[in-house]
């Protein structure tokens, strides 16, 4: 077998580069577009500014959090030690995962369908296993709670998102001097930002490289002083915040949401780093998994050192699916769901980071794009079910449904197909 992969060695690791830059350019386009959608939705940022925010932080989440080890099986979904006799249908099946999971994820994102790429990889991963290997390889009990994770993930940030929009339209925006009030509760939530934020970054961003706190509570009391610190300088700002009649009279709350506007930001920039920290794996975790066995000559590793070459594939392709192709998915996140204000998009990138932490703590498996979704939809649900656009819902609820299947049939096709052609 070893002779195999010293004959085909450039081509397997070529063709595997490529597929997972094509996987990698689906998860910018589509994935990283729905951590982005809010503040572009709300008017926070512009298009341009939150793709040039993406890029930095994606980038710097993918590259220097992405991993020095990963684990080859995503997930641990499949048992890798069944595959020790015929490594060459594991390299062929990571190949046709990564082919399948970025042609689903390009189709999708041209539909504006947001879509989890963590669940595409797996759909693909499965479907490989379970067809051309036998069923017993799939660690079904996995598979069952990532399922879960389509009710747990938009359930809980819906949830928190719905409480925490409604806090602000009772504390500030419901108020007889919203300006005032904004003033007197913003630091709050801001110190809930940084809070949030910086737990995101230091159990799903920090963990890669290898900067682990022995005790949790050490990550918990570095996120309370950075959410002090965060106040503080929030404070100061809103505090030069002056009410501007002329916009106050057309938009009764043009101060106030300018003032949520400069909190989306902070919150922004930490989604797309956590993002590109976490994410960056469903596209170089099976690309590494390849290279790991071609060029050990067909040996399985449980975990296999990640070359610099691969993590930049990785940040690269993210960057240049956000930039070209990131657009269609940021306008269903952030304008067809339910109406956004820089108010209501704070509330729902708040949630969703708080899910994050949740899940990061109990280890709950969630989606990010299932998370944000729900708390778009948690927020729209605070202001009646009217505000909501139900057909954009069904269409998203039949894309995730349809992801698992997708990814795994074409993830058959293409594994036969790469079997034929070397063997």
């Amino acid at each position: 077998m070893e002779s195999f992969f010293t004959e085909y060695n450039m081509i397997l690791i070529s063709l595997a580069g490529i597929f997972g830059l094509l996987m990698a350019f689906g998860i910018g386009a589509n994935d990283v577009a729905n951590a982005m959608g809010t503040s572009v939705g709300s008017k926070a940022l512009t298009i341009k500014q939150a793709i040039i925010i993406a890029m930095v932080f994606e980038f710097a989440g993918a590259f220097l959090a992405g991993g020095e080890v990963t684990s080859t099986i995503r997930k641990g979904i499949i048992d890798a030690g069944a595959m020790t006799g015929t490594p060459e249908l594991l390299v062929f099946g990571m190949m046709a995962s990564l082919l399948a999971a970025g042609i689903w994820l390009i189709i999708a994102t041209y539909f504006g369908w947001p879509v989890s790429t963590t669940h595409s990889i797996v759909g693909a991963i499965v479907g490989f296993a379970a067809v051309g290997i036998g069923m017993e390889v799939v660690k079904w009990g996995k598979v069952g709670s990532i399922v879960a994770s389509w009710v747990v993930s938009p359930v809980l940030s819906g949830t928190i998102a719905f409480m925490l929009f409604t806090s602000v339209q009772k504390l500030i925006l419901n108020t007889d001097d919203p300006l005032k009030n904004a003033k007197k509760y913003v630091p709050f939530y801001m110190f809930l930002a940084g809070f949030m934020i910086a737990l995101v970054t230091l159990f799903k961003g920090l963990k890669h490289v290898g900067v682990k706190f022995e005790s949790p509570l050490t990550s918990i009391g570095i996120a309370i002083a950075f959410g002090i610190l965060v106040m503080f300088v929030g404070k100061y700002f809103i505090s030069r915040q002056k009410a501007t009649p002329s916009e106050d009279k057309d938009f009764h709350y043009a101060s106030v949401e300018r003032v949520f506007a400069v909190l989306m930001v902070v919150t922004a920039c930490g989604m797309a780093f956590a993002h590109g920290s976490n994410d960056v794996a469903n596209a170089i975790g099976p690309l590494a998994a390849v290279v790991s066995v071609v060029e050990s000559g067909g040996e399985i590793a449980k975990k296999s050192a990640l070359p610099i070459w691969i993590l930049l594939v990785g940040g690269f392709g993210i960057v240049v699916g956000l930039a070209i192709y990131g657009r269609r998915v940021m306008a269903t996140i952030g304008k067809k769901i339910t109406e956004l204000t820089p108010s209501r998009g704070f509330a729902a990138e708040l949630a969703a980071a708080s899910t994050v932490v949740i899940a990061s703590g109990t280890g709950l498996p969630i989606s990010t794009t299932h998370t944000l979704v729900g708390a778009v939809l948690g927020v729209g649900m605070a202001r009646g079910i009217a505000a909501l656009n139900l057909a954009v819902l069904k269409n998203i609820a039949v894309s995730w449904v349809v992801t698992l299947p997708a990814g795994a049939i074409l993830s058959m096709l293409f594994f036969f197909m790469f079997k034929g052609i070397f063997l």
